[in-house]
């Protein structure tokens, strides 16, 4: 079945917790995203045409570490964003997506501020220096968040010492942004 464009301007994307019923769009997103990064990385699919999936099958797992989140458009997937760390002392923003046909509209923007707002506390980002629409667009987010209170900083990728450092950007998201923060444990389980 073929997905035909839509024809009137996109509506408001939602964010919101991924339930067991978002299994297979978040893996379809997954593959969309991986194949994005792979240009990054130089990374090839595997044998039977998907990516590594061990993040992605520790948000839909839940747990008190993690949250998974579907981004929606109506009824039509828009992205994703998955949080671990939430158990410990820094949120970090593991993956995070937006679909090409929703991007350059400020999706990614309102998405991200709100995961975020859903956990106030300290986060942590990671991208890469090659992707400099990462770059800009990761910068503008911590400026958007936190004004100029926000750091960046290189670091090894474990266990690959022969790519490139991660950039990590470090800042608070303040409490009380009017988004109301929900329960996510146990909201994207098996």
């Amino acid at each position: 079945m073929r997905s035909e464009p839509l024809e009137e301007p996109m509506p408001h994307v939602t964010v919101r917790p991924a339930s067991p019923a978002d299994r297979q769009v978040l893996e379809r997103l997954w593959l969309m995203f991986r194949h994005d990064m792979s240009e990054f990385g130089g990374t090839l699919p595997d044998p039977d045409g998907t990516y590594r999936t061990e993040r992605l099958q520790a948000a839909l797992a839940g747990g008190p570490d993690w949250a998974a989140y579907l981004l929606v458009s109506g009824e039509r997937p828009a992205g994703l964003a998955f949080v671990r760390g939430l158990s410990g002392p820094k949120a970090v923003l593991n993956s995070f997506f937006v679909v090409r046909g929703a991007r350059r509209d400020g999706v990614g923007m309102r998405a991200v501020k709100e995961v975020v707002a859903r956990h106030p506390g300290p986060w942590e980002i990671a991208f890469q220096d090659a992707n400099t629409g990462a770059v800009r667009f990761w910068r503008r987010i911590a400026t958007e968040i936190a004004g100029d209170a926000w750091t960046e900083e290189h670091r090894p990728v474990p266990g690959r010492p022969e790519v490139p450092p991660d950039t990590w950007i470090s800042f608070e998201a303040p409490a009380g942004t009017g988004i109301p923060a929900r329960p996510v444990a146990g909201t994207a389980q098996d």
